[in-house]
């Protein structure tokens, strides 16, 4: 489970949020929304440990992870506005550097059996750098069919994705709930996932306050 206790970050000498406090437990998805500026990724980069928080403590399974380090972020994939994909490596090489730095056992079958699935057969000895803005965003998401990872931080996921692109990505986050996992994520666009059963956090200011604040409740 990850548990946010009591947690402030600024930007400057601007406070995002303060007091902010919520739990996680497995097979959860949680949708962080807000206007622009609200603090959106600054939230999902200290969950990832991008960041210090000026106070308060994020926990997973009851630890700090600033104790857990290394422990942490091997149950932890993260995926940014960045694709975090190597221009000059193939899809298949950035994939095998992923899987490696995230401790997956995972061969070259698999990672092509996921490029394929991802639309991309025909492209995966190419280097990235020769794909479109779309492509290079699928193999970025191919990291998803091969993580092991349980707990997922995805920020903007869905953009630059094409109409089947997005059903693929919200069936591979709905599935890997399902599965035990937990999931944050933050999106500006309309998708079908966002608008199930699912928490929702947000954040903002509250009527008649000057104090940005952040509430959290279960759809």
């Amino acid at each position: 489970m990850l548990e946010v206790k009591d947690l402030s970050c600024r930007r400057g000498d601007r406070l995002l949020f303060s007091g902010l406090s919520f739990s996680l437990p497995a097979s959860t998805l949680m949708h962080v929304r807000g206007r622009n500026g609200s603090g959106k990724t600054t939230l999902l980069r200290a969950l990832c440990g991008l960041l210090h928080p000026d106070d308060g403590d994020i926990l997973w399974r009851g630890e700090s992870i600033r104790e857990l380090s290394d422990d942490y972020n091997r149950d932890l994939l993260y995926f940014g506005h960045l694709n975090g994909i190597k221009a000059d490596l193939t899809g298949i090489e950035n994939l095998r550097v992923a899987a490696t730095l995230d401790d997956d056992r995972i061969d070259d079958e698999e990672i092509r059996g996921a490029l394929e699935r991802i639309g991309l057969m025909g492209f995966e000895d190419l280097p990235t750098r020769m794909l479109s803005q779309g492509q290079k965003k699928r193999v970025a998401l191919a990291r998803l069919m091969l993580s092991r990872a349980p707990l997922w931080i995805l920020d903007e996921p869905f953009t630059a994705l094409d109409t089947d692109a997005v059903a693929q990505l919200e069936a591979l986050i709905a599935a890997h709930v399902a599965d035990g996992g937990s999931a944050v994520l933050t999106t500006h666009q309309e998708v079908a996932l966002t608008r199930g059963e699912i928490r929702r956090l947000d954040l903002g200011a509250r009527p008649g306050t000057t104090t940005p604040v952040g509430a959290a409740a279960a759809a």
